[in-house]
């Protein structure tokens, strides 16, 4: 049977990536795919989400518009990663023929939990937003979800917006917060730490034999692989949001451990910082499974092989 899965997106570059890898798995029942104000504004996370599912040719998939802004913050966009458009300049003449379904996100995400329970996988590639409000709105989903994998946060490294801070925590601290105390019965954290050792390379592009998709991924990263090479003297960009999606599908791909782990939201520098309890030193109990080490070799393996499809 396949895993019934809400992919939650602020649809920039590697979350439009990670859509790809889920769809073409074709290992889950996608319910919907669910957006968020993050990389970019809602509307256009939700414009690239409907622009990836025409180019994959998915339009029976469910698109759901979520939060249009942190829960108590202002918006925080990364143009100068994403592009203005989030996605590279990849796709910009594309008519758009995928339009979205009504709803709300978080309401559609307490629903699916309720009618499926124990079976509704949880991937979110952007802030937490989203699942926040759903918590809030109902907290016995907690106890219903059967797990929540969840890309964000750095615990043994740099940020990648400011020296402590990774964007998607950064950007709406307070939802992180409310997530990782809320007593899911599963969360992954999938960080920095691991996603900055699956690096997308000229090569792993050449080897996609999906010409369409090769092109578009090649596109849409082009300057994202700039600037990286810029930053980090390697011609490459981290593949943040489709890790998310391959331990899915993969578990072993990744190493956990079980810590607690806490956001910083009242620091003037080190706002959205995740910490790990790593020597038990508050002794609270373990709230997430937090990733340690990556097999990216069996990642892009894995990557490879299903956009080939």
């Amino acid at each position: 049977m396949k895993k019934k899965l809400i992919l939650d997106v602020d649809t920039g570059i590697d979350d439009a990536i990670g859509i790809i890898l889920a769809v073409k798995s074709r290992q889950f029942d996608i319910l919907a795919i669910t957006t968020v104000n993050g990389n970019v504004s809602l509307d256009t996370a939700t414009l690239n989400t409907c622009k990836i599912l025409d180019m994959l040719g998915e339009q029976d998939i469910s698109v759901i518009k979520g939060a249009n802004a942190p829960l108590i913050r202002p918006s925080f966009f990364e143009h100068k990663i994403h592009g203005e458009d989030g996605i590279g300049g990849a796709l910009a003449n594309v008519p758009v023929t995928k339009q979205p379904d009504e709803g709300f996100a978080a309401d559609f995400i307490i629903n699916s939990i309720l009618n499926f329970p124990e079976e509704v996988t949880l991937i979110m590639t952007g802030p937490l937003t989203n699942l926040a409000l759903a918590v809030k709105k109902c907290p016995q989903i907690t106890q219903l979800v059967k797990e929540v994998i969840f890309m964000g946060g750095v615990v043994q490294g740099v940020g990648n917006v400011t020296p402590t801070s990774e964007y998607n925590t950064f950007v709406d601290p307070e939802a992180a917060k409310i997530v990782l105390h809320a007593g899911f019965r599963s969360i992954t954290q999938v960080g920095l730490d691991v996603t900055r050792k699956v690096l997308l390379s000229e090569e792993h592009i050449q080897a996609i034999q999906n010409q369409e998709l090769a092109d578009y991924i090649s596109e849409s990263t082009s300057d994202y692989r700039k600037r990286y090479f810029e930053r980090n003297g390697v011609w490459a960009c981290a593949m943040h949001d489709p890790l998310a999606v391959g331990i899915a599908l993969q578990k072993d791909l990744v190493t956990t451990k079980e810590y607690y782990v806490d956001i910083e939201t009242k620091s003037e520098i080190c706002d959205g910082q995740m910490v790990c309890d790593f020597q038990d030193r508050l002794m609270k109990p373990a709230n997430a499974h937090v990733c340690l080490d990556v097999d990216a070799e069996a990642f892009f393996d894995l990557f490879i092989r299903t956009i080939h499809s």
